[in-house]
């Protein structure tokens, strides 16, 4: 596979460096690349295009990719003001058999994916809640950018992994989804929120921050049978996953610890999975970015009501 890297922040430098022999050319205007508009790269020189650029430009560069029948990994999120729209482009995108995947890393998680399998076989029983605190401290980096520190700052940055990995766990019916808080507390945009909701009747609970000075990721879940509790992330330190199944009617519970060691896998993983969507030609499913458009609307509403 032939690809091109469009856009050489952080997120592209990253995907170039697990492309290995599959990367051909880099796109960017502002730093040292290639190419600095990808209109510029001759079109039989690739067949992928990764899109590691901010929101406002994503539109009109996966229009030009499916007119031009090249597959498309667009970073996270991939949010625009019509749900309408992007139908449509996942219409597009069939009819030229073309696969269009917007990127969510964290699904690759060792530890998330293993709580995905305790889910899906029912081990814990009924769920009864969720919590999960996501937490760095880039807010002064943020700052520094202006596409970076406006909208919805880290409810859009950090908060859409967040409601993907509750869609990626727990199905894809969000109801009752509240802004409990939202602070501005280095930044133009927020840099610190929380937010409640429910997934097939699972009290949620995500609290997010650019404005915790050591990486953290924990998540706590409470089930009938038992509990799942994750701690860190593989990129940050060795990641810690506990399951302990309930003692009835009340005592210690027998307990499981798993530990992951520290090395991101997770680049690899998904960029392995998006060359077999290419492979097998599955079909295109943009389903959670539709439902994460809608719920992304909500919270701007919410805070715009507030103000």
């Amino acid at each position: 596979m032939k690809a091109i890297v469009v856009g050489m922040g952080v997120q592209g430098e990253k995907r170039k460096k697990y492309l290995g022999k599959d990367f051909i050319f880099s796109v960017d205007k502002f730093k040292n690349a290639d190419y600095e508009s990808i209109f510029d790269v001759p079109l039989k020189a690739y067949d992928v295009a990764f899109l590691c650029v901010p929101e406002s430009e994503k539109i009109d560069l996966i229009k030009y990719c499916i007119k031009n029948k090249k597959h498309i990994l667009v970073e996270k999120p991939l949010l625009i003001k019509s749900s309408k729209l992007l139908i449509k482009l996942e219409k597009q995108a069939k009819k030229n058999k073309v696969i269009l995947y917007t990127a969510y890393n964290h699904r690759f998680e060792p530890s998330i994916l293993k709580l995905k399998n305790l889910i899906e076989k029912k081990t814990l029983g009924k769920i009864y809640r969720c919590k999960i605190f996501y937490g760095n401290g880039t807010s002064y980096l943020v700052k520094k950018s202006k596409w970076r520190d406006g909208g919805l700052g880290v409810v859009t940055d950090i908060g859409s992994h967040l409601l993907d990995i509750c869609l990626f766990w727990f199905g894809n019916k969000i109801t009752k989804l509240k802004v409990i808080e939202i602070n501005k507390f280095e930044n133009k945009a927020s840099d610190h929120a929380i937010i409640s909701l429910e997934i097939s009747k699972i009290n949620i609970q995500l609290e997010m921050t650019l404005c915790m000075w050591k990486n953290t990721f924990t998540c706590d879940l409470l089930a009938a049978k038992g509990s799942a509790h994750l701690n860190s992330l593989c990129k940050w330190s060795k990641s810690t996953f506990i399951y302990r199944k309930r003692k009835l009617p009340s005592g210690k519970p027998s307990e499981k610890i798993t530990f992951f060691e520290q090395g991101d896998p997770t680049w690899r993983s998904e960029y392995l999975f998006f060359k077999d969507l290419i492979k097998k030609n599955k079909k295109n499913n943009l389903k959670r970015d539709i439902i994460l458009n809608r719920e992304f609307a909500k919270i701007k509403k919410i805070i715009s009501n507030e103000k």
